[in-house]
């Protein structure tokens, strides 16, 4: 079947305090508008959605390390297409998935929260997949992947695939871990061990946090490192066939620009 070129990039409707309470966190904004200015370069329509049809930005997103020039310029005006599309959001569950040939999850912290169990992002994903389309993700992202099936093999979507996110020795690394603890947050690390995605998404220094030693040791998966960021704040993504994941904020371009090549490629198969 052909695939619509067009995009919905999720985006989370959950916030939440970090750094001792002192910050909200919600949308972590270059990781929706990023992927939004690319996939609109590329000739896509692209829509966003939450599964409440709200949002929250994050504070540190705002910050002029992580949003300066022309993505403040956009962000400031409130007539700018992306914000006017930000601002009136479509709740998902008023979406059809076979509306979609490609599928983003945009993140931040919060998206740990909603993710899991964002029942229509969800939907929506699982069509774009069962119809042949891209499913992608950026940073915390992949939290949707927790009750995300494949209809085809009724297994997680991620089984047996590569997959990247945030690590969890990035989140030690911002002193916040005991925080995410506390609203019960599995990190992207564990959900993706649970749920049988090969491990190209951990650094080394990484399996020396007890937790990710615990879900290492009672898995049966090999844990990989010769692929990964240098860095834990490196620009890194992983495609793997259709699905196409990318590790942090500094990614959410280069993810965005792989998956316009990882539809273009599935788009040409159909012919």
């Amino acid at each position: 079947m052909s695939l619509p070129r067009r995009a919905l990039i999720s985006i989370t409707s959950a916030h939440g305090t970090l750094f001792e309470g002192k910050e909200t966190t919600g949308l972590f904004i270059s990781e929706a508008l990023h992927p939004y200015s690319v996939l609109r370069a590329a000739g896509f329509e692209v829509d966003l959605a939450s599964e409440t049809g709200t949002y929250t930005p994050d504070w540190l997103s705002t910050q002029p390390d992580f949003l300066n020039g022309e993505d403040l310029d956009i962000w400031n005006n409130a007539k700018s297409e992306f914000r006017m599309k930000l601002d009136n959001m479509t709740k998902a569950a008023d979406l059809d998935g076979n509306a979609y040939g490609l599928f983003y999850a945009s993140a931040g912290h919060a998206a740990l929260i909603d993710y899991p169990t964002a029942s229509s992002l969800q939907r929506i994903a699982a069509q774009v997949w069962a119809n042949g389309g891209v499913v992608s993700s950026v940073c915390h992202g992949p939290a949707l992947f927790a009750n995300l099936i494949d209809h085809n093999t009724n297994e997680p979507l991620i089984k047996n695939k590569r997959i990247t996110g945030f690590t969890t020795e990035a989140e030690s690394s911002l002193g916040i871990m005991d925080e995410l603890r506390s609203w019960g947050a599995e990190m992207v690390e564990e959900t993706a061990i649970r749920l049988g995605a090969t491990c190209e998404l951990f650094t080394l220094s990484s399996i020396h946090d007890p937790a990710i030693a615990w879900w290492v040791s009672s898995s049966d998966l090999t844990l990989k490192t010769d692929v990964r960021a240098p860095g834990i704040w490196d620009d890194f993504h992983v495609v793997d066939g259709r699905l196409v994941t990318g590790q942090n904020p500094a990614s959410a371009t280069s993810t965005a620009q792989a998956a316009v090549e990882a539809f273009d490629s599935a788009f040409s198969m159909v012919f």
